[in-house]
């Protein structure tokens, strides 16, 4: 059943003598030579042999050993004798837990503790145990930093003789094994047990603190220092710590700037495999993941996860400083840095400077004039998707936030959350040279420019009209082009100004909204109130 056959040479030291200069293999055999053949010079002063080492390849035959019923290989006859036992042998050891069978009532034992929990053999350094002996001397090796394997190819090394094997098939692009139900392929058969699971659904790893549960052990101890709080592995650019030696060296390459793995379809490229896969999926519009509350699809579990919280009011991130509460860790960081004041990017062109690369990246479309979304009805164009949006609900009519002390409406939560200041009399924003305190930054800016500086950075082209805001100049510019885009629907009046319209339509209903605190005049405007009270004080300020 066995089958032998040679290959290859190897490296011998050979043996010369110094009386008739003949080599040999080994030194035995040199001074067996000596013996018989130099017997004169045995006894002498002067030592008749010299041995000489010299490194030449000399043939070598090696015994390669093939079993006939398998595939197994080997070169030692006593590995090759074992196996076959295997398959002829008339009496079989079994476990009474598992289905182990072996040969020999050594290896039963050995399997045995397994069960047990028996470990014998402590490493003397850490407090690692194990069940046989070789496992502990491999173990040591790794405080010794000997790693006597390594790959003819790359700079890889390693401990033990199997774990080179599977490295080589990782240049030879080998996988052997490969799933009965998808696609995937592997280089050991381990891994297709575990990736096996996936299908099958199978969790046999929980964790005794919390109700999370995983595929493998490993995962599981990394998820326990999750509990512990141990963060074992540093980065030695930054203050980052994290569980996993995978993490770390994945955070690395974000101060290397490697980016390894890259879209074959735009010029997207990335640090990890898993964030790949995830942007090939723009590409090909999959969003397996779907919410079951409202419509929304994503193209990873969690994305899906994170919206959740959404519908659940979740949020379990919280500034320390101020109450904000949001849903994820990225959030808080990047609100941490209003507090601190940091804005690392800046605009090459102009002074702006933000916090988040996305902000810049929107910035930069002002200089450029890229706008783009597009409104479907009118000729309305933006730089961001969420302007867009507003607008639309201009088309609609729709008012999604309203006012419960009156009956203020509006589109959007940034502007009803301003709107209700009104009501609370709060004002944050505080002019710094006199006393007057504003609702939003913006008025306390134009508060500075017209009242302190008198500075009017927006000019007209035609006539020598200047203002403060850009959006004072594009309702100015209006009057040059005769546009007129608000219209009442009562009458054929047009405004400029949505704001004039609404005051207009005051008229029709007959609302008077500004009375007067001294007689009973009653205004639609409150411009005009202020006008109308002069004439109570006496006040003429135009001469």
């Amino acid at each position: 059943m066995l089958k032998k056959k040679t290959f290859g040479t190897s490296t011998e030291y050979i043996f010369e003598c110094d009386g008739c200069s003949k080599k040999f293999s080994t030194k035995d055999i040199l001074a067996k030579h000596i013996s018989y053949s130099h017997k004169t010079q045995k006894n002498s002063d002067t030592p008749a042999v010299r041995t000489q080492v010299e490194q030449t390849p000399v043939p070598q035959q090696i015994e390669i050993f093939n079993c006939d019923i398998c595939e197994f290989k080997t070169s030692q006859k006593r590995y090759i004798l074992a196996h076959l036992k295997a398959h002829v042998a008339k009496q079989m050891y079994c476990c009474n837990n598992c289905e182990y069978k072996c040969i020999s009532k050594s290896n039963l034992k050995t399997h045995m503790k397994i069960h047990t929990g028996e470990k014998p053999f402590s490493c003397n350094i850490c407090e690692y145990r194990f069940t046989r002996k070789c496992d502990m001397e491999t173990h040591m090796k790794i405080h010794t930093g000997e790693k006597p394997f390594s790959c003819n190819i790359c700079e890889y090394r390693c401990i033990r003789k199997s774990h080179l094997q599977i490295h080589l098939k990782t240049h030879t692009g080998e996988k052997p094994f490969s799933c009965n139900i998808c696609e995937y392929r592997c280089i050991t058969k381990s891994c297709l047990q575990i990736h096996m699971k996936t299908h099958t659904g199978e969790k046999p790893f929980s964790c005794n603190i919390c109700e999370y549960r995983c595929i493998t052990k490993s995962c599981l101890q990394i998820h326990m220092k999750t509990h512990t709080g141990e963060k074992p592995f540093s980065c030695n650019f930054c203050e980052y710590r994290c569980i996993a030696k995978s993490s770390l060296k994945t955070h690395v390459k974000r101060h290397t700037g490697e980016k390894p793995f890259s879209c074959n379809i735009c010029e997207y490229r990335c640090i990890k495999k898993s964030s790949l896969q995830e942007h090939m999926k723009i590409h090909t519009g999959e969003k397996p993941f779907s919410c079951n509350i409202c419509e929304y699809r994503c193209i990873t579990k969690s994305h899906l996860q994170t919206h959740m919280k959404i519908h659940t009011g979740e949020k379990p991130f919280s500034c320390n400083i101020c109450e904000y509460r949001c849903i994820t860790k990225r959030n808080l960081q990047t609100h941490m840095k209003i507090h601190t004041g940091e804005k690392p990017f800046s605009c090459n062109i102009c002074e702006y400077r933000c916090i988040r690369k996305c902000d810049m990246e929107t910035h930069m479309k002002i200089h450029t004039g890229e706008k783009p979304f597009s409104c479907n009805i009118c000729e309305y164009r933006c730089i961001r998707k969420c302007h867009l949006q507003i607008h639309l609900k201009t088309h609609t009519g729709e008012k999604a936030f309203s006012c419960n002390i009156c009956e203020y409406r509006c589109t959007t939560k940034s502007n009803f959350q301003r709107h209700m200041k009104i009501h609370t009399g709060e004002k944050p924003f505080s002019c710094n040279i006199c006393e007057y305190s504003f609702i939003t930054k913006s008025r306390l800016q134009s508060h500075i420019m017209k009242i302190h500086t008198g500075e009017r950075p927006f000019s007209c082209n035609i006539c020598e009209y200047r203002c403060i805001t850009k959006r004072n100049l594009q309702t100015h510019m209006k009057i040059h082009t005769g546009e007129k885009p608000f219209s009442c629907n009562i009458c054929e009046h047009r405004f400029i100004r949505k704001y004039d319209l609404q005051s207009h339509m005051k008229i029709h209903t007959g609302e008077k909204p500004f009375s007067c605190n001294i007689c009973e005049h009653r205004f639609i405007r409150k411009d005009n109130l202020q006008r109308h009270l002069k004439t109570h004080t006496g006040d003429k300020p135009f001469s």
